[in-house]
């Protein structure tokens, strides 16, 4: 019986804490979640940091363009 009672507490506790952060989601006029990604910052834009995912996509698009794919030659190692 205890346990049941600890668990509906912390339901409670959880519901109240959500409910909490989500009230100026849902009671602002066209509120809704803040953009917490590192690419969504200005400050770091203007320092020309962005996340990993998308550090990696440009610095693979550089080494992509360039090596030219198309005049390699592989060795032949058999001798």
């Amino acid at each position: 019986m205890e346990v049941i009672k600890i668990i509906l507490l912390a339901v409670a506790l959880v519901s109240i804490a959500m409910l909490g952060l989500a009230t100026q989601i849902l009671f602002k006029k066209g509120g809704k979640f803040p953009n917490t990604h590192v690419g969504g910052n200005k400050h770091l834009k203007r320092q020309g940091i962005a996340c990993a995912q998308t550090q990696d996509k440009i610095e693979r698009a550089k080494v992509n363009r360039q090596v030219d794919f198309k005049n390699v030659k592989i060795a032949n190692m058999s001798k």
